[in-house]
């Protein structure tokens, strides 16, 4: 009571600037009490032990028939991938998905899949297929068929044109879905073709299966792993098609992915006040509530003014302290990623990261931190020109990046009990996707010769615990319990940007693979994981 009377008199006293002061003064204090509170999460080092990949020995056959093979089929082998980014899959419009999961399975009959169909869900179809070499080893391999929407402007070419153009790198692919994922699986399933036709023999069993909703958060693929799952257990791994390099031919290799939380926050007129059924006149606002104000509202309780600290009570709670086998991974990488972060700001357009933070401070958070990241926001007039209205909804997307042990159901949990506490009980919250994290170890069979094959190239991998994107892993590392890697060699970079792209001439000098090596690639790793013990 003394300190609002102490206020209220020195607001009567001293107005104007004492006032503005006053009251900025008590919102910093305030927030500075509730950001203690919220303190994101700290990875102090624990070991300076190193994971060294170059102590993986290197692949050591050679698949004469196979690369001859690739080499005097290139050309056609090209077209496959032009022909794979021409098929419109855009699954957010349901625009072509269809014909890209019949042009997948007729692809996988003509290269001798004793197996090959479309599956339907309850979503986008699935494809499967199965080819039976009569090996004692079966692979899983993991594809997703389905690409990002376009974006308006911003493109060189058209972007299912499927161009070759040139470009500072060499000659690329520029198309949507060029690295993100079609260019990388066609020349998987070329290097398949080689194999097979120049009677090099395929050395493992292959079981296929795609999906057509992965840029939904996959919905739906649960369904095709449990239709499956009973054959899919009898695999010894899985395999995930992928261009590791970066463009100056230095190659990532990630063991696992963060996991997702996807949802909409909406605001609308109701009988708490605003317009319930229709935008009304900009006058009005005088007398009558913004759904629009009501959601930044929201949104901006969310987090701290800077965006980068989530007030949410709980939500760092159960994020896991790295293991041991995860900070020998970050400290074997902790040199190639300070050496390229000034490359990565630089090719995505940021200035600096967040705080300055830089080195193992940014790779910790890049790899270890969870995120609230608003995607896209609507409501009302927003053409050209004036149009004064008060808008009767408003609309946000938000993602959530999740690390172990965060949970989809638990973050929304936690954000839905947060809201209702502000006063935010009349924002709809809506559940689009989610999915947990998932990871496998370095120490596996599986991943040993997948080192071991980037070895055998001279491209000894910088190996990260996991990728700070997300894809559906869990359902293979986590339902199936099945060792998942992700690799290859090859560059693209776009991915749901204009003009994506994937290389298929690297410039003279270049260490980015082209497209006759990434089959090769892709050759020797089949074999070496057949023997992988």
């Amino acid at each position: 009571m003394f300190a609002k009377t102490s206020m209220q008199i020195c607001l009567k006293r001293w107005p104007g600037i004492l006032g503005v002061l006053t009251v900025a003064l008590a919102y910093s204090i305030t927030f500075a009490q509730s950001d203690r509170k919220f303190q994101k999460p700290s990875f102090p080092a624990t070991t300076t032990e190193k994971f060294d990949p170059s102590t993986v020995p290197a692949y050591a056959r050679s698949h004469i028939k196979a690369y001859a093979y690739i080499d005097s089929n290139l050309a056609r082998h090209n077209e496959h991938l032009r022909r794979w980014v021409r098929q419109r899959s855009i699954s957010a419009q349901n625009d072509g998905v269809q014909q890209m999961a019949a042009m997948l399975r007729d692809d996988l009959k003509e290269l001798g899949f004793k197996e090959a169909e479309v599956v339907p869900t309850s979503g986008h179809p699935g494809v499967w297929g199965y080819y039976d070499a009569g090996a004692a080893k079966t692979l899983a391999v993991y594809m997703m068929y389905d690409v990002q929407p376009v974006e308006p402007t911003g493109w060189q070419v058209d972007a299912f044109a499927g161009a070759i153009v040139d470009h500072p790198l060499g000659r690329v692919l520029m198309a949507r879905g060029a690295t993100n994922q079609k260019g990388p699986e066609r020349a998987f399933l070329n290097a398949i073709e080689a194999i097979i036709k120049s009677g090099e023999g395929m050395p493992v069993n292959l079981m296929v299966l795609a999906e057509g909703e992965e840029e939904l958060g996959s919905p739906h693929y649960p369904e095709l792993i449990g239709k499956y799952a009973d054959r899919l257990k009898s695999a010894s791994g899985v395999l995930f098609p992928f261009n590791g390099q970066g463009p100056d031919g230095a190659v990532t290799m990630n063991l696992g992915v963060k996991g997702i939380v996807y949802f909409e926050l909406e605001a609308r007129g109701n009988p708490g006040g605003g317009p319930k059924t229709a935008e009304v006149h900009g006058s009005l606002k005088a007398i009558t509530d913004s759904p629009v104000w009501r959601l930044n509202q929201a949104l901006a309780s969310l987090t701290s003014p800077d965006g980068n600290t989530i007030l949410v009570p709980g939500y760092y709670d159960s994020i896991r302290k790295p293991t041991q086998e995860e900070e020998r991974l970050v400290n074997g990488m902790l040199v190639s990623w300070t050496e390229r972060e000034a490359m990565m700001r630089q090719g995505l357009g940021v200035d600096r990261w967040v705080d300055g933070i830089s080195g193992r401070d940014s790779l910790m958070r890049y790899l270890f931190d969870t995120t609230l990241n608003i995607d896209g926001i609507w409501g009302g007039y927003t053409g050209p020109g004036v149009k004064t209205i008060l808008p009767h909804m408003a609309t946000a997307k938000v993602d959530s990046r999740l690390v172990p042990n965060q949970t989809p159901d638990e973050a929304l949990r936690l954000i839905r009990v947060y809201l209702d506490k502000k006063g935010f009980t009349d924002i709809v919250l809506r559940k689009i996707s989610g999915y947990p994290p998932a990871q496998t170890s370095v120490d596996t069979p599986l991943v040993r010769s997948m080192i071991g094959t980037y070895n055998k190239y001279g491209m000894i991998p910088s190996v990260a615990p996991r990728l700070a994107g997300s894809a559906p892993y869990h359902v293979f590392t986590d339902t199936l319990k099945l060792p998942l890697v992700a690799g290859g060699l090859g560059h693209g970079s776009g991915a749901h940007a204009p003009n994506e792209y994937m290389v298929i001439e690297p410039k003279a000098g270049s260490k980015v693979a082209g497209l006759a090596d990434i089959e090769k690639f892709y050759v020797d790793m089949l074999f070496a994981l057949s023997s992988a013990r």
